[in-house]
This record gives C-alpha cells, sequence and structure tokens, in this order.
C-alpha cells in the first residue's frame, strides 16, 4: 500500500493550494522526485520528515509512511476453545459486517451486558473469523473498564500502545488529540480490524476510533455506551444469558457427553442453577470436571444452598467479577444497588426503590438508569426493572454485609405499597367504607395516587395488576422483619382488587400469611377481618364446606372483640353462603342481623346486599316476583351510589329469577347489561361469565348462531385470563355437549 502515502502528500498539497514545483520548493527536493512520490515511491524517513514539515502534517505523514513499512499487525487474543452457541448473535454480526458500507464512517459494533454474558468471548471468536476480511490486520485493546486494575486504562495509554503496534513514533507527546490524530492518519489507508475490549465508558473509547471507513471496531463493555449514538451509529448488540439448549451445549462441552448423558435431569437444573451465564456454567463445569466422582445432583445442591461461594475459582470467581461494576457507581447508585437485593418480588418499580431507599424518586430514576446501564439491573417495561438471579444473590449478599437500617427499609417500602393499595382501591371502588387506621407514613416516602375519573381507575388497576406477583414477597418481608401491623393490613387493603380480578391463589395465600400477623401480634380484631375475607375467597372459589367453616370463625371472632362492623360483613358473606347451600333460614337471619348494623353505619353498599340476599331467599321459597321487587330495589341503590360492582352482583340474582320464572326474554335483557356493566368495570371474569350465560339464554330462545358468537366471545375472555376451567365448559357449550347450566354456586 505504498501509494497510501503518495495520496497523502498530494491531499495535502491540494488542500494548501501548493503547486508541485512550489511543494518541492518548500521540502527541498525535486519536482521530478515529489511527483514520484506522489504516484507511489516511498521517501526516506528523513524526506517523510521533511514533507511533514511543509505540509504542516503534524507527524501523520511519517505515520502513514511507517505504517506502509511495516508488516501487519495480528494483535487478536486466543480465542476460547470449545465455543457453544450464540448462532443468531453470530448471524446478527455477520449481517452487520456484510451490509454495504457508509463510505463516511467506520463500521462501529458495540456488544454490551452484564458481567459473564461472554461479551468478550463472543467478540473474540467472531472477531477471529472476519480475519480474513481485514488483510491489512488486527488491533485489540484491553481498556481495563471493569478489571482487577485500580483504574481504567487512559486513552492516551491505549493509543500510545497502538501506536507503538503500528511502528508509529509517539514519544514526545502525551496530548490525546495528537495521539489520536496520528493514529487515525496511520489507519487512513489500511483495511483493519480494531477489537477494544472491557470499555468504561465513551469518554474512554472516543479517541480510539478510527476516521476512515475502510476499518470496523468492535467494543466490549458492560455499560451501555449512550454516547456513542450521539457520534457513530452504532450497530448494538446486548447479550443476555444463553438459551437452555445453548447452556446444556456448553455444559456438555466442558463436562464431556457421556457424563452429561449420565444425568440429563441434573445437567439442566445445574443450567438453570447457573441462570444460564456463560462463566458462571464454564466455573461450574470446571468444577464437576475437578471432582470427578461428585455427582451433578450433589452441585446442584450445593448451588442451592451456597451458589456464590460454589462459583468462585481462583482465576474465575463470579463475585469478584461481579465486584468490578461497582467501582464506577455514583454514590446514589451504589446504596440502592444492594437495597435491592432484599427485594422479594420478581420486579420493583422505580417509586417503590425511591421509598426502599428513602431517596426523592428523581434520585432513585437516575441511580436505577445507571444500574440499568451498567447492566447490573434489567429493565422490564416502563420504569420497572429485574435483576438477573446471580446479580440478586449478590447485591443481596452485599446488603447483609453494608446495609445497617433495613427493618427500616423495609417499613419505608411496605408503608408506600400499604398507602398506594389504599389509593387504588379507593378509586376503584369509592363508594366503599374504610374503617381501618393505618400509621402515618415515614418520613420521605410518597405513595402513588390517581385520579377519581375512569382513567384514573384504569391506571389503578393496572398498577394492582402490575404488583401482583410482588403483594405475596412483600408481605412475606415485611413479617421477616416484625413489621406485622403493615403484613396484615396490605391483604386486606386490596379486598377490591381481588374482587374485581379474583387471583385466587395471591387472596389466600395473602390472607394465609396475614393470619399469622395478625396472630403473632394477638389482634383478635385483624385475625376477625383477614378470616373473613379468607372465607369469602373460598365461598367465590366454589369451596363452600371451606367457606362455611371459616366464616363461624369470622363471626366469632367478631363478636369476641366486639366489632360489630366487621361482624356485619361476616354476616352478610355467611348469608350469601347460606343461600349457595339453599338454607334460606339462615340465608334470611344472617341477612337480617347484618342489615341492622350497616344501617347504622349508613353503609348503602352492605344494605343493598342484604336486601339481595333477602330476595335471593324468597326465591329459594318460590316467591319469584317477591323476589325480584326486593333486587330491583336494590339495584336502584347500588346505581345511587355508583356500585358497578354492586349492580352486576344484583344484575345475576334478577337473571337466575328470571330463568326460574322460563322467562327467557327480560332474562336476555338483564344479561345484556351485566355484560356492559362488566366491561365498564374491567372485571373480565364477570364478562365472560355472562357472556356464557347468554349464549345459553339465547339458545333457549332457538338463536343459536347467536347463542354461539357469545360463547365465543367468552371462550376468548377465559383463554386470556389462563382459566382452563371456564374455557373448558365454554368448549364444551360450543361443541354441542352440554345443554344450558344452572349458575355455579358463590356466583354473587
Amino acid at each position: 500500500m505504498s501509494e497510501s502515502f503518495g495520496r497523502h502528500v498530494r491531499a495535502l498539497r491540494t488542500r494548501h493550494a501548493l503547486s508541485l514545483r512550489g511543494l518541492a520548493d518548500l521540502a527541498g527536493i525535486t519536482p521530478g522526485y515529489l511527483s514520484k512520490i506522489e504516484n507511489g515511491r516511498l521517501p526516506s524517513v528523513d524526506m517523510a520528515r521533511a514533507l511533514d514539515v511543509a505540509l504542516g502534517a503534524n507527524g501523520s505523514l511519517l505515520a502513514v509512511l511507517t505504517v506502509d513499512q511495516l508488516p501487519r499487525p495480528a494483535q487478536l487474543p486466543l480465542a476460547m476453545s470449545g465455543f457453544v452457541g450464540r448462532e443468531a448473535e453470530i448471524r446478527d454480526l455477520t449481517a452487520a459486517l456484510e451490509r454495504p458500507a457508509d463510505s463516511r464512517v467506520p463500521l462501529i459494533i458495540a456488544v454490551d451486558g452484564p458481567p459473564g454474558a461472554g461479551k468478550t468471548t463472543l467478540a473474540l471468536h467472531f472477531a477471529h473469523k472476519a480475519i480474513p476480511r481485514f488483510p491489512d490486520g488486527q488491533l485489540y485493546a484491553d481498556l481495563r473498564g471493569h478489571s482487577p486494575h485500580d483504574r481504567p486504562a487512559l486513552p492516551e495509554e491505549v493509543l500510545a500502545d497502538l501506536l507503538r503496534s503500528l511502528g508509529v513514533p509517539a514519544a514526545g507527546t502525551a496530548d490525546v488529540e495528537h495521539l489520536a490524530a496520528l493514529y487515525r492518519s496511520a489507519l487512513a489507508e489500511r483495511r483493519m480490524l480494531i477489537v477494544l475490549d472491557n470499555a468504561a465508558d465513551f469518554a474512554q473509547i472516543e479517541p480510539l476510533l478510527p476516521g476512515t471507513a475502510r476499518c470496523a471496531v468492535i467494543i466490549t463493555s458492560r455499560e451501555r455506551l449512550s454516547g456513542l449514538t450521539l457520534r457513530a451509529s452504532p450497530h448494538r448488540l446486548t447479550l443476555g444469558p444463553m438459551s437452555e439448549d445453548e447452556s446444556l451445549a456448553l455444559l456438555t462441552t466442558v463436562l464431556g457427553k457421556e457424563r452429561a448423558d449420565r444425568e440429563p435431569a441434573a445437567l439442566a437444573s445445574l443450567a438453570n442453577r447457573c441462570g444460564r451465564l456463560p462463566l458462571a456454567l464454564r466455573v461450574a463445569a470446571e468444577r464437576a470436571v475437578t471432582t470427578p466422582d461428585y455427582d451433578l445432583r450433589d452441585l446442584v445442591t450445593e448451588l442451592d444452598s451456597e451458589r456464590l461461594d460454589v462459583l468462585g475459582v481462583e482465576d474465575a470467581d463470579v463475585r469478584t467479577v461481579f465486584s468490578w461494576s461497582l467501582r464506577r457507581l455514583d454514590p446514589d447508585a451504589a446504596r440502592l444497588f444492594p437495597l435491592l437485593g432484599l427485594y422479594p418480588g420478581p420486579q420493583i418499580s422505580g417509586r417503590a426503590a425511591a421509598a426502599f431507599a428513602g431517596m426523592p424518586h428523581t434520585f432513585a430514576r437516575r441511580a436505577t438508569a445507571r444500574l440499568t446501564h451498567a447492566h447490573l439491573l434489567r429493565a422490564v417495561g416502563r420504569d420497572r426493572y429485574t435483576f438477573h438471579d446471580l446479580i440478586r444473590d449478590y447485591a443481596a449478599e452485599l446488603a447483609d454485609r453494608e446495609v445497617t437500617d433495613t427493618s427500616a427499609a423495609v417499613h419505608r417500602l411496605v408503608s408506600w405499597y400499604l398507602h398506594s393499595a389504599t389509593a387504588a382501591c379507593h378509586v376503584l371502588a369509592p363508594f366503599r367504607f374504610d374503617p381501618m387506621a393505618k400509621d402515618d407514613l415515614p418520613r420521605g416516602v410518597h405513595p402513588l395516587g390517581w385520579t377519581s375519573d375512569d382513567p384514573g381507575a384504569l391506571d389503578a388497576l393496572r398498577w394492582c395488576d402490575a404488583e401482583l406477583a410482588n403483594f405475596v414477597p412483600i408481605i412475606q418481608l415485611a413479617m421477616e422483619h416484625g413489621h406485622h401491623k403493615l403484613a396484615w393490613q396490605l391483604p386486606v387493603t386490596l379486598w377490591t382488587y381481588w374482587l374485581q380480578r379474583r387471583p385466587w391463589t395471591v387472596w389466600i395465600r395473602s390472607h394465609e400469611l396475614a393470619r399469622q400477623a395478625a396472630r403473632t401480634l394477638g389482634d383478635r380484631a385483624a385475625e376477625g377481618w383477614v378470616v373473613t375475607n379468607m372465607a369469602e375467597g373460598y365461598r367465590r372459589m366454589g369451596e363452600l364446606e371451606q367457606a362455611s367453616r371459616l366464616y363461624a370463625e369470622a363471626r366469632d371472632l367478631r363478636a369476641e372483640v366486639g366489632d360489630r362492623y366487621g361482624l356485619a360483613w361476616a354476616l352478610a358473606g355467611s348469608a350469601f353462603l347460606a343461600a349457595d347451600l339453599r338454607d334460606d333460614g339462615k340465608a334470611q337471619d344472617f341477612a337480617d342481623r347484618a342489615t341492622q348494623i350497616f344501617v347504622q353505619y349508613k353503609d348503602v353498599q352492605g344494605q343493598a346486599l342484604c336486601l339481595m340476599t333477602r330476595g335471593d331467599v324468597l326465591r329459594l321459597r318460590g316467591d319469584l316476583d317477591g323476589g325480584l321487587a326486593l333486587c330491583a330495589l336494590a339495584l336502584g341503590m347500588m346505581s345511587d351510589i355508583a356500585s358497578l360492582e354492586g349492580q352486576v352482583h344484583v344484575l345475576r340474582k334478577m337473571v337466575e329469577i328470571h330463568l326460574a320464572r322460563n322467562d327467557f326474554p327480560p332474562a336476555l335483557a338483564l344479561l345484556d347489561d351485566t355484560v356492559v356493566t362488566s366491561r365498564e368495570l374491567r372485571d373480565r371474569w364477570a364478562q365472560a361469565e355472562a357472556l356464557t350465560r347468554r349464549g345459553d339464554v339465547l339458545t333457549e330462545l332457538g338463536r343459536r348462531d347467536e347463542a354461539r358468537a357469545s360463547w365465543q366471545q367468552a371462550l376468548t375472555l377465559y383463554d386470556e385470563l389462563d382459566d382452563a376451567t371456564g374455557s373448558r365448559s365454554v368448549r364444551e357449550l360450543l361443541a354441542g355437549a352440554l345443554p344450558a347450566t344452572a349458575a355455579r354456586p358463590g356466583s354473587t
């Protein structure tokens, strides 16, 4: 490539508007010899220096001359042996390399991801495959962004090393801009691959980027390197854990096929315990290799109890590799990281993190963004985050050593959940009376709030949905740290949400924990409240025997402590249950006793529900007209207080009374109202049940096409809700296997 020096000379001469003779005179050479240089002859070093001075090139011509005279560098470190997997990523990188090049800028590939994800391994594997595309060689630099060294490599240090590799004299200057200019000049006519491994940040790599489109750069970093996008439009690849198949293949490669095939179940468990992180997988496999008489299932057992200790060897300790990422965190992110290791749920929101840490939300948002950019946290939605399992273990381990106010942090967090849940359920059911006395919020904790209109209610419901998987772990966390009052209050506060969404498993489990918390406190009033809610959950699930036992306990607990309002709800629920069991006498008695108390407390919803139950009693006794009349009064009361939930309950009862009379047209009209009201309530279960019942009634009216359409809508909802029982029953109806059916127990 000797012609590159001549092209540089000609370009600089043209830029300075010099003739051939003019430059020759300045450099002290003949025009004819200068012409030969511009057409490919290499000059001596002294002559090149004279031209460099004459053209004010600041050493760039000397750099080009040196590169033209040197053999090509080949600096790539040895690639990992036994490389497996990452086929999709290799295809992605290959496609990036093969796309039409932008003639103005080099191709820059940025590979980021969490510690231990195998970024360097992938980059080197791919770089070795790409060597034939870069005939002028490869450069490699370890930038020490996250490493045992005290600090990352300085750009001027890296540039000096790269220039020496290119044979360019860089001594006598430590100026980054000058070194970067020499570096770009040395690469200007070269087609080279540059691997910048383990970058700390964009400021470190910016001077190391070539200025020519003939080169390509592969950068690896634990950081997102956001500034890179502003300058270079990089091709980005974020590397995460391996797939299950890739993880098994990696373990098999290290262990050997015979041993891997001997314990396939343990092999799969081993991959999962390692979080499918390549570093952890290799460490675990090497540990097994060094102890050949050790069963894989024994290693899995060790990982279950001492995961980070097991994944530590002298030259590849997972804990140490993780620790390098913490060095570059700002104080807020460094403080938040171990605290998040204590968070028990699968995801945490930025606002919950702020409450946990006792910091303003703006500070927490910056801290979570920093942790996300460092791949210590992973964003899974708007302002929602999660950990990789191994990083969570490491954060929790740090918390045990470094967090001194754990109990106070947990108190802030659970208080935030309690008061946010209170606000959400008030928006969802503003008519519902809440007699629960809650403690004041800890200082600096700011719960969520919503507007009282329909959009606000929808947002509140979405928040509850997003947090559903966190509720039980949060209650458990509160109990572990002695905050038993918060532990029992949270599930009770979420009552409206349980009614609307019916998450049976979480409903029951949260209340089982709440009962334990109440008993720990010796708070019989709290236990009565919790048991009442549990009883109603079992009733709505159709487990009437368990519901009957719990309602009896609830009535006794409420009466024992003199909780008359709580007793009213225990009696009302008992009345619903008695009606389900067709015991009209008990239903009447419980409803009458509850009504007396609801009147005293001016609870219109409670009164309306008891009036509905009395109408149901008349239905059981054969007085269908009387039952309809009472239910119509109850429906009016529910409408007056805008209780959509209550209206749905009463409409269902009225439908059943009409069906008992074989009066199908008015039943159909009421079911239409129920569908509309359930949709407005955003209660998809109630909507699916009403659509199913509507299909039954349409069948009785001989309108089979409409019936099938109604059942199909119900099936779609049941499938969305993952309700296998509901889906199965509707599929049977669609197949013509079942006639119209009676209402399920617990449908009120």
